[in-house]
């Protein structure tokens, strides 16, 4: 396992969760972190916390301009960039019929096409570094269930783009990663407006010993420390009380 000495990592939705989790992660594991966000209050606490340095952004990633720009104001910062971990996302759970479609447009803007934007922005510069992309996807990447058709359906997406860019760029030496994490004690449930289904996600969280945003950052960590020849493409972490 190699160390993230010198190397350049931006993580997209760092202010909580699984996003702050990595940032801290990569920093402690010697990585010069980019932590992007829209709430940019909690980004300055977390570079305060972080033990190397740490510049916190403001990015929304159904913005194009406004990932353009943190990609371009990372490279200019720090002078390269090695490691993206896309996992800015939103959860809004909800029965098709009599669905708010508004909230479907939101899940792909937010958690397919944010996605496709960062890549699409960073890979040029991950080629030159022989870089990484980690992708957070879901378990509901590889299961749909009622009521997670749309969420369900952007997770796919996720998981059908990071193929075809790992067959895209693997000989060139960019590293592709799709972490799918089962439930995990974060906010992203208090995201759902409908009340039956956000019962639903409390009770289940109830039902288990849930996974801690840590869990996924060490997953993160362990994909991008191997060496050079070693590609981990896909890590799928549940509870261990979670059946599906």
């Amino acid at each position: 396992m190699s160390t993230l000495e010198g190397k350049v990592a931006l993580v997209t939705g760092a202010s909580s969760g699984i996003g702050q989790a990595t940032a801290l992660a990569l920093s402690k594991a010697g990585a010069n972190v980019v932590a992007g966000a829209r709430r940019t209050d909690r980004l300055e606490a977390l570079a305060k916390d972080a033990p190397g340095e740490t510049l916190p952004l403001t990015l929304d990633v159904t913005d194009q301009r406004s990932v353009t720009d943190a990609v371009a104001a990372t490279v200019g910062h720090f002078g390269a960039l090695d490691i993206v971990v896309n996992n800015a996302g939103v959860m809004l759970s909800g029965m098709i019929l009599g669905a708010d479609t508004r909230e479907w447009t939101r899940m792909v803007e937010t958690n397919l096409l944010g996605s496709m934007y960062v890549v699409h922005a960073a890979l040029p510069h991950l080629l030159r570094s022989k870089g990484a992309v980690v992708q957070i996807s879901s378990t509901s990447g590889r299961t749909a269930s009622p009521a997670s058709g749309a969420y369900a359906a952007t997770k796919f997406g996720i998981n059908a783009f990071s193929e075809a860019l790992r067959q895209e760029v693997t000989t060139q030496g960019v590293r592709v990663v799709v972490i799918e994490p089962g439930f995990v004690s974060t906010e992203l449930t208090s995201h759902i407006t409908d009340e039956a289904m956000q019962a639903a996600a409390k009770n289940m969280a109830e039902s288990m010993r849930t996974l801690q945003s840590e869990d996924i950052a060490a997953a993160v960590l362990y994909a991008v420390t191997q060496p050079e020849h070693v590609a981990v493409n896909e890590i799928l972490v549940r509870p261990a009380d979670q059946t599906q």
